[in-house]
């Protein structure tokens, strides 16, 4: 047992998920960056811990996008790596990420990050992450780490227990001044997230049995991760993750984890109804349910796509459906036309095509500004009216993730007999309200069947796209 009275503890991060099959680059206004007292605000639960001397450095958490230019990363990089320099020495760092950052030039950019900071605190101080569950790990990643934690649910609603959590099992070992075992179980599965979900079967038994794996002391803690699927790199597959003081155990804890995951992959599958766009606009038409949500999975914003690929609205107006939103179309372009015209201007627009040329290509429509909003959070906003479809174009890229964004330009989803978001699965908010859920196999960067995808750096044989082989942990 360690005799200091106060540790120093840094925290810092870069948080970004990129789609290597995006043809739009990640950029540093990709990113909200919080330095300082300002970062405080992720992690309240840090001030009820008298013993540490917590020091918040600076966290960058991006919307998903492709791959990440070098020049920001080596920004934000060095503004962290200046800062632990110059406050240090540390007993402890907090690195607050993503895993599926991917970085021009980099192969394994999280491995890149964390051997840099540990390279500049040295061997002596403890190293904790917290990790999406669509993080991809790597033995490199792992050699620099004392600890990490990730999510465990998904959709997810579990990022602030998953900071506190690594926040605690770091103060916890140093306090106790221990350094566990570390298990790490790479497995050759990646699926996509709307297949491996955890509100539904097999994925709510699989990550129930973390919780009876860790004890608190000889296994201090589990993680599976199912991997990032749109990234085509050597790290891309799942993993299981144990930290504990029983050696025996903790390795027990990663192989039960891992095995169940693998024993499950032939019964993980899209928890919705799936389609091509026409046959789901059908579905949708046909169904009963007072409002369908629509996935338009292709163009998954939270995926890292553009959000600016019209096919799916082209298809809805084709079809000539019912009182429908359609939320939403990244086009800077339009939006400022929407907004020199003001409200109730009758226009000519070409919607979409131009971040994202390679899946889609602009939609020419003739409608109506009913319209125009403007926050901090989300831009500039129009809702332009074709036929019966309600259009959210947004001047930036945005994902529709939360009933308040809906609220804040006075949206009721549920008066719309169709909803269609740039979504794979649904988040939460949805999840709850739903009378009913489709997703489209639409076209886009995010393929929600990633098999069908040109990978060539993925290690072989790899479940789904190889099935006939053997594997255990």
């Amino acid at each position: 047992m360690t005799c200091k009275s106060t540790f120093r503890m840094a925290a810092a991060g870069i948080a970004i998920e990129c789609a290597t099959f995006s043809p739009l680059p990640a950029e540093l206004s990709d990113f909200d960056i919080l330095r300082g007292d300002a970062l405080l605000s992720r992690y309240p639960f840090a001030a009820t811990h008298p013993d540490i001397d917590f020091a918040p450095i600076m966290q960058a958490h991006a919307v998903p996008g492709g791959v990440l230019r070098r020049s920001v990363y080596d920004a934000l990089k060095a503004e962290i790596l200046a800062e632990l320099r110059a406050g240090g020495p540390w007993d402890g760092v907090y690195l607050d990420m993503h895993g599926a950052m991917s970085v021009d030039g980099l192969e394994d950019a999280e491995a890149d990050f964390i051997g840099a900071v540990r390279d500049l605190v040295g061997p002596a101080p403890l190293i904790s992450a917290s990790y999406d569950l669509h993080g991809n790990l790597s033995a490199a990643i792992m050699n620099q780490l004392d600890l990490i934690t990730a999510y465990r649910t998904a959709p997810h609603e579990d990022a602030l227990a998953t900071r506190a959590r690594a926040l605690d099992l770091l103060i916890h070992c140093l306090r106790a001044g221990i350094r566990p075992e570390k298990a790490f179980i790479p497995i050759p599965l990646l699926l996509s997230g709307e297949r491996a979900m955890t509100i539904v079967e097999p994925g709510r038994s699989v990550y129930a049995k973390i919780e009876d794996l860790t004890d608190g002391e000889a296994v201090l803690d589990a993680s599976l991760l199912v991997g990032f699927t749109w990234a085509d790199q050597a790290r891309s597959q799942a993993s299981a993750v144990a930290l504990g003081m029983d050696t025996a155990a903790t390795w027990a804890a990663a192989r039960v984890l891992a095995a169940a995951y693998w024993e499950a992959r032939h019964q993980f599958g899209f928890c919705v109804p799936t389609g091509n766009t026409d046959e789901c606009i059908k579905m949708a038409l046909a169904s009963t349910a007072s409002t369908v949500f629509l996935s338009d999975s292709g163009d998954n914003v939270t995926g890292g796509a553009a959000g600016d690929v019209p096919y799916v609205l082209e298809r809805l107006l084709a079809h000539r459906v019912p009182k429908t939103l359609y939320a939403g179309l990244t086009d800077t372009a339009a939006v400022d036309t929407c907004f020199a015209a003001g409200t109730g201007a009758r226009l000519s627009l070409s919607l979409g095509g131009k971040l994202d040329p390679v899946h889609g290509r602009p939609l020419s429509v003739y409608g109506a500004v009913m319209q125009l909003h403007e926050s901090k959070a989300s831009g500039r906003q129009v809702i332009f009216r074709v036929d019966r479809v309600d259009v959210i174009l947004n001047e930036r890229r945005l994902a529709f993730t939360t009933l308040a964004q809906f609220s804040d330009l006075g949206i009721d989803p549920l008066s719309y007999r169709i909803v269609c978001l740039k979504l794979g699965y649904l988040f939460p908010d949805f999840q709850r309200i739903a009378p009913e859920a489709i997703m489209a196999l639409s076209p886009g960067a995010i393929n929600a069947q990633p098999e069908t995808l040109p990978f060539h750096k993925i290690q072989r044989p790899m479940f789904p796209f190889d099935r006939d082989f053997n594997w255990s942990p």
